[in-house]
């Protein structure tokens, strides 16, 4: 092989599909080493599907779904980006996790049922990959932690925001080049259309979702912890149901989540962070303003429901006389950034395999997500009460050492 940019994504391209094997060249791509299974085949297991198949090392073993639909996208899936390849479909969860075909598990289900399916799973001793958030309460997350604490394959959550091109850049410029000096303030704004339809519309509903705080938001939390570099102590949030499902019934119930919020966050180093979001706006806006001691670093995201274009992606550093100043709109190439996420959930799939090979990554951890988790929490609850929310009392109504949570790594 020589020094070519090679490009095996564009292989799965169905533009490409005439090409014959033998004359993949620029487009060749190893043999895939690992097999996973997929349990939970919704928008998000088929995103985790498209980009294990584009990335290449790993191919789909088999699928677990009891909605017939969703199993037929998993093999329509197949069909277009592995053609030729038989898909496993399972009739319980314990035969998708025992199959020994498979060496790794994507855990894409409902935010509920993500403790029944991990217990499973983890018998299995296979490499795990849990959808965010990994959990909707502070017992089953923490149950969660005691897990990960005994098992000794990979078990990963999946953060994927912390892969988005801006967010990489922030954290390289930010953590890294420390082009900031040090961080005091973390300001993260989400203004986005409403919650999607789901099967059984469980992200309707709070004792499902585990709240719009939780279930959309741990995203934003885990880039707070991660910019923060410390545990928060203190959240105070306000919101309200004022537009989307109002009138939404299923079951007999009515949707109860929010659709707009604003969260403080305070860390034990003094670092302060807030939150904005509004989940009744036309377009999926989010942007990212850091400041230090020695210059501020604004990242944003777009995508429009109008006809004209404009960058979809910027970071600007403004550093004064610190430093040089700088604009850049990072991106990754266009195939990879349309799997979803701008591209974050591909490097977070490329991740979880580096992480399999023995490879340090970013990736987020189990105590990662239960950080995330916790602000989550912590907000909703607030939301309710209208009173701010001490960390270490949460943490200690639902049996859980404050001082054994921050040491958790």
């Amino acid at each position: 092989m020589g020094k070519e940019i090679r490009v095996p994504t564009y292989a799965s391209n169905p533009r490409f599909g005439y090409l014959p094997e033998k004359d993949h060249y620029l487009f060749a791509r190893e043999k895939p080493r690992h097999a996973f299974n997929v349990i939970g085949i919704g928008v998000n297991g088929q995103e985790q599907m498209l980009v294990t198949l584009l990335e290449g090392r790993a191919t789909i073993n088999g699928v677990y779904d009891p909605n017939p639909r969703s199993v037929e996208r998993a093999r329509a899936i197949m069909a277009q980006y592995a053609p030729g390849q038989t898909l496993g479909v399972y009739d319980t969860l314990e035969a998708a996790c025992a199959d020994p075909a498979a060496d790794g598990i994507i855990i894409a289900t409902p935010n509920h049922t993500h403790i029944d399916v991990l217990r499973a799973a983890v018998k299995s001793g296979k490499h795990i990959l849990l959808e965010k958030p990994m959990a909707t309460t502070l017992a089953d997350a923490w149950e969660m932690v005691q897990m990960s604490h005994r098992y000794s394959s990979v078990l990963q959550v999946g953060l994927q925001y912390r892969f988005k091109p801006v967010y990489v850049e922030a954290v390289h410029e930010a953590l890294h080049r420390r082009t900031l000096g040090d961080i005091k303030t973390i300001t993260i704004l989400e203004h986005r259309m409403p919650f999607l339809d789901k099967v059984g519309q469980w992200n309707k509903f709070s004792k499902f979702s585990g709240g719009t705080l939780v279930e959309k938001c741990c995203h934003y939390f885990d880039l707070f912890n991660l910019f923060a570099q410390a545990r928060p102590t203190r959240v105070f949030a306000s919101g309200s149901q004022a537009v989307n499902f109002k009138g939404f019934e299923y079951n007999g119930e009515k949707s109860d989540i929010l659709d707009n919020a604003f969260v403080d966050v305070a860390y034990q180093n003094g670092v302060r962070a807030n939150f904005n979001l509004c989940m009744f706006a036309p377009m999926v806006y989010e942007e990212l303003i850091l400041c230090g001691d020695e210059g501020r670093l604004k990242a944003w995201e777009n995508e429009e429901f109008v006809e004209f274009r404009r960058t979809n992606a910027q970071l600007e550093i403004m550093a004064g006389e610190n430093r040089p100043s700088k604009v850049m709109t990072p991106a990754y190439p266009e195939l990879i950034s349309r799997t979803g996420h701008h591209g974050g959930t591909f490097y977070e799939r490329a991740a979880f395999i580096d992480a399999i090979e023995g490879r340090q990554t970013t990736a987020a951890s189990v105590a990662e997500g239960f950080w995330s988790v916790v602000i989550g929490i912590a907000a909703e609850r607030s939301v309710k009460t209208g009173q701010p929310v001490e960390i270490p009392a949460l943490l200690r109504e639902a049996g859980i050492d404050p001082v054994e949570a921050e040491a958790i790594k």
